[in-house]
């Protein structure tokens, strides 16, 4: 188990850097991964039942104590994000497949990645954590809806179907792992060292696979595709930054709403791009999956070294979240 655990510090660290190698592999050996791509749902469900394994009831304490910063974070979440992908798919004139694959990176909720971002960075951890959480309750009703008003037009979006598979994939799992959680705590405690990893092979296997099926699509349009998914995480941490600053959050506020905002669930994109659009639409998230990580860690570095002085939030995340900062320090 100690050896699982090294594994999995490292494959964080360099999360970035594997998704992208096994991309490359991918790419040029794509018979070894296409494969894979009928069990991009299995796999981004074991990513949620993790999820639920760390979720606790503090990390929606926010909620009811200090909702105010959640409210603005998860509202800049489901605005800012679609509607710079509408944006960006016009600018670009983006083809319908992927100008709606697009739209859906922007109308998923906030990646688990980012929390462990939003800790290096000297951030609202509690904030974070709450955010992510929230939004992905959420996003049964939120992304089927954001879909239908920004990605209607390019492709047909069967909102009652995509609720009930997000219900399927992602709020299920979640429970799962919530009550075994609860009623199993000593299995959970053993294997929450390893959880990263887990969550890292799944998502490194679900971009694979989606670059294995789309070999001739990446040579003609990975370019367009990157410069897409370039913009839209750029701004999305930019606007996210500056919306918490314009209402007068606080510094540690304003770097988890804006590492929340910019990065998204890209498994979960994946997947229902996979499901409802064509694999062609998935192209987005697949590149935001090590895009995005890659972009989170040099912003969270910059921060780091610019630290909040007078940190109030600081003693909130070590008196709130023991646990989870532990597991997060192993990451760092």
């Amino acid at each position: 188990m100690k050896a699982l655990s090294t594994i999995s510090s490292f494959a964080g660290k360099y999360f970035a850097f594997i998704v992208i190698v096994f991309s490359i592999l991918a790419f040029m050996v794509p018979n070894l991964f296409s494969s894979f791509g009928a069990y991009i749902t299995i796999l981004l469900g074991v990513v949620m039942f993790g999820m639920g394994l760390t979720l606790k009831a503090s990390d929606f304490k926010l909620v009811f104590t200090n909702p105010i910063p959640v409210l603005i974070g998860i509202v800049a979440q489901f605005s800012i994000m679609p509607t710079i992908a509408f944006i960006i798919a016009y600018l670009l004139k983006l083809p319908a497949e992927l100008a709606a694959g697009l739209v859906l990176l922007g109308s998923v909720p906030g990646g688990t990645s980012s929390n462990v971002m939003v800790y290096l960075a000297k951030g609202n951890v509690p904030l974070s954590i709450t955010m992510t959480s929230v939004s992905t309750l959420l996003a049964p009703i939120m992304t089927p809806l954001l879909l239908l008003i920004f990605a209607g037009q390019w492709l047909p979006i069967d909102p009652m179907s995509m609720f009930m598979s997000i219900i399927q994939v992602i709020i299920i799992p979640i429970i799962l792992g919530l009550l075994v959680s609860k009623y199993l705590p000593t299995v959970t405690q053993k294997s929450e060292s390893i959880l990263p990893l887990i969550s890292i092979v799944a998502i490194t296997i679900i971009v694979s696979a989606i670059v294995a099926n789309n070999k001739e699509n990446i040579a003609t349009a990975g370019a367009l595709v990157f410069v897409a998914v370039l913009m839209h995480n750029g701004f999305g941490l930019l606007l996210g930054y500056f919306a918490a600053k314009a209402l007068r959050l606080s510094r540690q506020d304003q770097r988890a709403i804006s590492i929340e905002v910019g990065m998204q669930n890209s498994g979960l994109g994946v997947a229902l791009a996979a499901s409802y659009f064509t694999p062609l639409a998935a192209l987005p998230s697949a590149f935001a999956s090590a895009w995005q990580v890659i972009t989170g860690t040099f912003l969270a570095s910059y921060w780091a070294k610019h630290e909040v002085t007078n940190d109030t939030n600081s003693k909130l995340e070590k008196k709130s979240h023991p646990k989870t900062l532990a597991k997060i320090e192993e990451v760092k």
